[in-house]
């Protein structure tokens, strides 16, 4: 327990007593800590706010939250130390959040305040005390303008009437066991419908009018949901579907790309009873709506729903926990499937709900790359590619998506062609822009006079041609056509209908008014060699999602792909694909199979934390393998036993981060830092 303040003593409200979440990024201190209540701040000392509270010693402050309020526990016969401060009046950790955060963290062995930094964002003063003062102001507002009372309780979608039901905004081409499942608070995994629409002056794909209209559903019967989509321009959609549909105090947005300000003011609102949309990125899953009724993940698939930051939970699965928390329902929507939901759906956790009638892009594969006409030849397209643009050009814009940004990201001798690397750092060589030398993509050294220490050649080839060198080549097959360019350097959100050649990376194609006349998918066979277990599962997800951009009866062409992965996508039969993938795991014992779990570390901590684990839940043992910091092992365990696992890791970080270590000669004062790391469900391993 913390030390008693050595300070003169204070008035204290008998009885109660904090428990605070230390703010901590030390595993050691992942637990709650009691302090006694002064009688000044009895009144603001809430469950919820934010504290100061002495640790160590009275001089020393630590920041948290302020968990429970209650009596003191049984058996206990000490003193407490005081809270030092409230440093807010605004409960910001609902119970809710602090159950999530918990709960999440122990499936991670994980600890619960590095969930809550991703979920609560920094105060900001100035946008807080605008925000009380408006809360004021509305509170003493006349009769019939008041805001909604805080203690209503959570709105029962079951005991709705089948009139007031029927009277809501209806999702159309879908079957009524979509709005069913919503109604009922159920799990679905919705195959989105692959095209665009107009939403009164913008473009956006049909997915987001789905959500929008599923949303708009369950406001409507006074409960709040979330939506959570990988990056801006899926957001920028959503939010252009919501505002036909919703006013605007209805939409808030939780953004990464939002300043600090706009964020925690966009926090705030969520605070609020009134029933609401919260969109955002993978963050948005912890947001504290009131009443929550539907949770939506919209591409789960995506990269950008893995969380960098400890503990590591993918979005997907605190969506899942907490729609497990709340009761509220749960859709997984996208063009494809990943193996994740695709092992949900075979279990029969989640229900898999797709349109009506079917709606299947016209799809085209070429699996060489031919070209035997001039214009084809000159644009390093096969002929048939080629031939589908000319035609489509005429009509509307035509999308090509391509591997790589920049010019030639990747360049070979052009007489062995082994990698040119730079002489300098031995990085891999580049080229930035037309008619610029040859320059390492690490360390920017420009290799003028470089030569191959294989052949002694001195010619270079090009491996791989980015976006800008694309441009260049369909320039000169299409002479007179704008070329519009939309990769990380330049994005762009949306294109006009006129014709242009639109050169994309995977991820960043704009929306173009009335889709696409064509779409052309170029270095398929070099996204497919990237070393990845879900690599085949990514591709099938990036060209899925470009050929939705289309206009209807649009030609697809897919260049230097066949097989399955080419079947998948012609017939649009995503799910079989998925399911086929998620088979071929289950025999080689790979993810999403099975959990897997890497505990990285010195010999003997990772050896201690592997041997704890094993002594009691069967795992495959893979390794140790040297690393850059010690070793690696990882654990490969079924799901049922992955839990009690999380907490034996766990353990062994805390044991770890505790023990004491003998210093380094010289240094008397010293603490090594932990040298054991745990992380569930890497998307790095087995890559």
């Amino acid at each position: 327990m913390p030390t008693p303040a050595e300070t003169t003593p204070v008035t204290t409200t008998p009885g109660l007593v904090a428990r605070v979440a230390i703010d901590s990024p030390l595993p050691q201190l992942d637990h709650l800590f009691d302090y006694r209540i002064p009688a000044e701040l009895a009144e603001t000392a809430v469950p919820g706010v934010r504290v100061m509270v002495p640790f160590r010693s009275a001089t020393r402050l630590s920041r948290g939250y302020i968990v429970e309020v209650g009596p003191k526990a049984d058996g206990f016969d000490g003193t407490l130390s005081p809270l030092d401060s409230v440093v807010s009046p605004v409960p910001v950790l609902t119970p809710e959040l602090w159950s999530l955060a918990r709960r999440l963290a122990d499936r991670a062995a994980g600890s619960a305040t590095d969930i809550l930094r991703l979920a609560i964002p920094p105060r900001q003063v100035r946008v807080e005390k605008a925000w009380l003062v408006e809360r004021q102001v509305a509170s003493t507002a006349p009769d019939g303008d008041e805001v909604p009372d805080t203690e209503a309780g959570t709105p029962d979608f079951e005991a709705a009437s089948a009139p007031a039901l029927a009277a809501l905004p209806t999702v159309s081409d879908y079957p009524e066991s979509l709005t069913d499942a919503v109604d009922a608070r159920g799990r679905v995994a919705l195959a989105a419908i692959p095209t665009v629409v107009d939403v009164g002056g913008a473009w956006v794909g049909r997915w987001a009018v789905t959500i929008a209209e599923l949303s708009a559903r369950v406001v409507a019967t006074g409960a709040s949901v979330i939506v959570a989509s990988p990056d801006y321009r899926d957001q920028d959609q959503l939010q252009a579907a919501l505002e036909r549909i919703l006013p605007p105090e209805q939409v808030t947005r939780v953004d990464a790309r939002q300043s600090n300000a706009e964020r925690y003011r966009s926090f705030l609102d969520c605070l609020t009873d009134q029933p609401r949309v919260i969109i955002g990125n993978r963050s948005a899953v912890y947001a504290p709506a009131t009443h929550l009724g539907l949770i939506v993940v919209w591409d789960d698939g995506d990269p950008l729903h893995s969380e960098p930051l400890s503990p590591y939970v993918h979005a997907r699965d605190a969506a899942l926990v907490r729609q497990e928390e709340s009761g509220a329902a749960l859709v997984f929507a996208g063009h494809t499937r990943s193996a994740d939901v695709q092992r949900l759906v075979e279990i029969g956790w989640v229900s898999a709900i797709g349109p009506t009638r079917v709606y299947t892009p016209r799809v085209m594969v070429t699996a060489n790359s031919d070209a035997t006409e001039a214009g084809a030849a000159a644009a390093r397209i096969p002929s048939m590619a080629w031939r589908q643009a000319r035609e489509a050009l005429e009509k509307g814009p035509v999308l090509v998506q391509v591997a790589r940004p920049g010019y030639a990201p990747v360049i070979a001798c052009a007489r062995c062609s082994q990698a040119a690397r730079c002489t300098v750092c031995s990085g891999p060589l580049g080229i930035p822009r037309a008619h610029a030398l040859p320059a390492c993509t690490l360390c920017g050294a420009i290799a003028g006079t470089w030569s191959c220490d294989n052949c002694e050649g001195t010619k270079l080839r090009l491996v791989t041609r980015g976006t800008g060198r694309t441009a260049e080549e369909l320039g000169r097959a299409f002479p007179g056509v704008r070329v519009v360019v939309s990769d990380g350097e330049r994005p762009i959100v949306g294109v006009s209908g006129s014709p242009a050649l639109v050169i994309a990376t995977r991820g960043a194609e704009p929306v173009a008014n009335g889709g696409y006349a064509a779409v052309l998918l170029l270095d398929g066979d070099r996204m497919l060699a990237a070393e990845s277990l879900r690599i085949a599962e990514d591709c099938l997800r990036w060209w899925s999602n470009a050929a939705a951009l289309t206009a209807p009866g649009a030609p697809v062409v897919l260049t230097g792909v066949s097989g399955t992965l080419a079947t998948a996508l012609a017939t649009w039969n995503q799910p079989a694909f998925a399911s086929a993938e998620l088979a071929d795991r289950r025999v080689l014992r790979f993810p999403p199979a099975v959990r897997v779990a890497s505990v990285t570390g010195d010999d003997a901590a990772v050896r201690g934390a592997v041997e704890a684990v094993t002594s009691i839940v069967p795992a495959d043992v893979l390794g140790p393998v040297p690393t850059g910091d010690g070793v690696r092992t990882i654990l490969r365990l079924d799901y049922g036993k992955a839990q009690a696992a999380a907490r034996e890791l766990r353990a062994a970080v805390v044991k770890n981060a505790t023990t004491r270590r003998k210093p380094p000669a010289g240094k008397a004062v010293y603490r090594q830092a932990p040298t054991l790391k745990v992380r569930f469900d890497d998307p790095e391993i087995l890559s």
